[in-house]
């Protein structure tokens, strides 16, 4: 399953989202209003939980400077990526590009799609907020 949201233009240079994004607890800024839970595991990992759902636990699994970032699941029982492609597009602007790769069953997929959708929008929209 893949799920890509509209890209995100950002008035900050592509190092100064990248360097936010890598420090893992950065994340908490980003995400929806109504999460339950958020907490650092260690300086990669974090687990977090939205009203609902259960939790999920992400761990930065790769990084390419300044320009890509990805967070995979920590278990691999649910073997899924969360992917942010960051373009600079000028010395204070950047646009990141949010995509979601899963590997689940149809009525898995069916189940979580909308969700993983909208949770991706707001952290997208969210990229505002950037410091």
């Amino acid at each position: 399953m893949h799920i890509e949201v509209a890209k995100k233009k950002v008035q900050k240079s592509d190092q100064e989202v990248f360097d936010f994004l890598i420090d893992i607890k950065n994340f908490k800024v980003l995400m929806p209003e109504n999460i339950d839970k958020f907490e650092v595991l260690d300086e990669n990992t974090f687990k977090f939980a939205l009203s609902g759902m259960p939790e999920i636990v992400l761990r930065l699994k790769e990084q390419i400077p300044h320009k890509k970032i990805v967070l995979g699941a920590a278990s691999d029982k649910l073997p899924f990526t969360l992917t942010a492609d960051i373009t600079s597009m000028s010395d204070t602007e950047s646009e990141v590009g949010l995509s979601f790769e899963g590997q689940f069953n149809a009525m898995m997929a069916m189940m979580i799609k909308n969700p993983i959708t909208n949770f991706m929008e707001t952290l997208s929209k969210n990229m505002d907020k950037l410091t």
